[in-house]
């Protein structure tokens, strides 16, 4: 299924982030990778490690996914260079853990770009591709945070933003299901990525541990699993849908 197939994953370069896992698990599961990441030379970094390991082919291309213009043109490259786009895993992402009445207008805007506006933009050109061959998958990183209203380190428009995911998760199911296209969320909860302002220290690991019915700290690997779940074709019958992977810490 997946040999003739492009997955593009956003935000794939950062050595200890989700999305470098989810490029890494669905190479091995036989995709063919589209990485799109900010960092040109640490996506390319990971393409040439993935066409090394895997059988299959890896290609990198540098964007900035608030900018609607990279983003196609990004894309352009892509889908030129590799098989059909098939899959997308909207993963990349920006942190903000400053209290709302400290909150700069810029600070809101670059939060809320590239969270909210930089999945509305790349889903939209790869939606493009994928009508034409009327199958796709598609899923996007939102946040217990979006449920929560913050929580875990970054606050109000990281959850504003996230939860604009969860919503245009659900009008885009609607939307793309006559073309064959299933559009889904994945809602993590601290997980041990950079994203959450750096290296844990024990004592910050431990009280994010006592929020969870689990007894450890996520890893990437537990939210790149439930990504490729949802890119799969066991999941045909799933669209609209936000998964939690977040160790219990919101239930509802």
């Amino acid at each position: 299924m997946t040999a003739d197939r492009t997955a593009v994953v956003t935000g794939a370069a950062s050595p200890r982030g989700i999305g470098r896992a989810t490029a890494l698990l669905l190479a091995g599961q036989g995709w063919n990778i589209g990485i799109l990441d900010i960092d040109a030379v640490g996506g390319k970094s990971l393409a040439a490690e993935i066409t090394a390991q895997y059988n299959v082919t890896a290609y990198a291309v540098g964007a900035d996914v608030s900018n609607e213009t990279e983003v196609r043109t990004a894309i352009d490259e892509l889908e030129a260079a590799l098989p059909p786009l098939a899959a997308l895993a909207n993963i990349a992402g920006v942190s903000s853990p400053v209290p709302y009445l400290e909150l700069t207008s810029d600070e809101w805007h670059r939060v809320i770009n590239t969270n909210l506006n930089g999945v509305h933009y790349v889903t939209r050109r790869v939606a493009e591709s994928m009508v034409r061959h009327n199958y796709g998958r598609i899923v996007s990183v939102s946040s217990t945070s979006a449920q929560l209203g913050g929580g875990t380190y970054s606050k109000t428009p990281y959850s504003v933003a996230k939860a604009g995911v969860i919503g245009l998760t659900r009008a885009l199911a609607r939307e793309l299901g006559p073309f064959g296209i299933t559009v889904n969320a994945v809602a993590p909860g601290p997980i041990d990525t950079d994203i959450m302002g750096g290296p844990l220290t024990p004592t910050r690991r431990a009280a994010l541990i006592d929020n969870l019915l689990t007894t450890r700290l996520g890893q990437p690997d537990d939210i790149a699993y439930a990504i490729a779940f949802l890119l799969s074709d066991q999941s045909t019958y799933i669209t609209g849908h936000t998964l939690n992977a977040d160790g219990g810490l919101y239930m509802h």
